[in-house]
């Protein structure tokens, strides 16, 4: 139907012409009350908020002289955080000439990977990063 038309049917029902798709050729319009169409948008947009799953990214670190059992805790927190969907960032940190022993660091990381390997895929690889150390892991998908 041609606008006018739409508009004047709407101007004797008191409601408002919406445009609901206006990419469409002939575009669409709805007679509606606009504050009532503005409301709806918006619970859809806050119900599609909430079905979103927000990932976050973790990070545990390490020092190159850090014991086994330390490795065992910071291992099972980090099975939690993937269990949980979150990203997890594992840093190794060299203090002074620490850095000199970056094999250390290799070492550490895939001691950690091999404990949580069941529950992960790594994102990025161990690299040195300046002082840092640094590895990331996803959850695998299910």
């Amino acid at each position: 139907m041609a606008t006018k038309e739409a508009l004047k049917l709407a101007e004797e029902k008191e409601l408002d012409l919406v445009l609901i798709s206006p990419t469409a050729n002939p575009p669409v319009g709805r007679i509606m009350d606009f504050g009532k169409f503005i409301y709806e948008q918006s619970k859809k947009e806050k119900e599609a908020k909430k079905k979103q799953k927000v990932i976050s990214v973790k990070e545990i670190r390490f020092s190159p002289n850090i014991e086994e059992h330390d490795v065992e805790i910071k291992a099972n927190n980090a099975k939690k955080f993937l269990e949980d969907g979150d990203k997890v960032k594992v840093t190794v940190r060299f203090r002074g000439r620490e850095a000199d022993y970056a094999h250390v660091g290799y070492k550490i990381l895939e001691n950690f990977l091999a404990r949580v390997s069941e529950l992960c895929v790594v994102e990025k690889p161990a690299k040195l990063e300046g002082r840092n150390m640094i590895m990331i892991l996803a959850p695998k998908k299910a």
